[in-house]
């Protein structure tokens, strides 16, 4: 998957070292909390999770590259049912060098747009709804909220609720108006500040709001 400022690759060995490197840009290791991996004590432990994630289809796992061609992060697709028209964007884990940035929200759209191009009729986002900045991108990106699942899960010894939130076929024509509109360099001054935020243009287009976020 191609964009103006990064290019999703499907996940393979030969990012191991790059990607460790980038991710080891996190001493803390915050990135991981509230992934069920992680953090890694060296690249050969994160080259062994790599080497399973790689050979699974479904999550199918993908490294993101920015324009300058540097690693700094990855996603999947998974719970992939295309008898039911649905799909879920999941496992993203950036490093510092790509949070926050003009690619890591491209990166995410990419995938957006190839569940819709694809004929997927509900394209879902989960999370440990103690996750406020997941929360916070899944809302940004124009996902709608749809409640929390109690008890859902049990995540490195502690219990997760997880946070559901969707778009699904209906709203993605204007949704995805809105998210080219915010990715077009016109939107950004020489300096690289966005002139309009991306959450001032999806926010109208919810059908329901995080009342954590409020």
């Amino acid at each position: 998957m191609d964009g103006r400022w990064c290019r999703l690759a499907p996940l393979a060995q030969g990012h191991r070292d790059r990607l460790f490197a980038a991710f080891s840009e996190d001493p803390d290791g915050a990135m991981w909390r509230y992934l069920p991996v992680g953090p890694f004590a060296d690249a050969e432990a994160y080259g062994r999770w790599l080497d399973a994630a790689c050979g699974a289809g479904d999550p199918l796992h993908f490294a993101v590259a920015t324009a300058d061609r540097h690693l700094g992060g990855t996603l999947s697709l998974m719970r992939q049912q295309p008898e039911a028209g649905s799909i879920e964007i999941g496992w993203v884990t950036f490093a510092p060098r790509l949070q926050r940035t003009v690619a890591a929200t491209e990166a995410l759209y990419l995938p957006m747009r190839w569940a819709f191009e694809a004929g997927y009729r509900r394209l879902e986002w989960k999370c440990d709804a103690a996750n406020a900045a997941s929360r916070r991108a899944a809302q940004r990106l124009g996902f709608s909220f749809e409640g929390v699942h109690r008890q859902a899960r049990v995540v490195k010894g502690r219990n997760r609720d997880t946070a559901w939130f969707s778009v699904i076929d209906g709203e993605w024509q204007a949704l995805s108006a809105v998210l080219e509109t915010w990715l077009d360099p016109a939107n950004f001054d020489p300096d690289g500040a966005q002139r309009t935020r991306l959450s001032d243009l999806t926010l109208p287009l919810l059908a329901a709001r995080d009342p954590a976020l409020e």
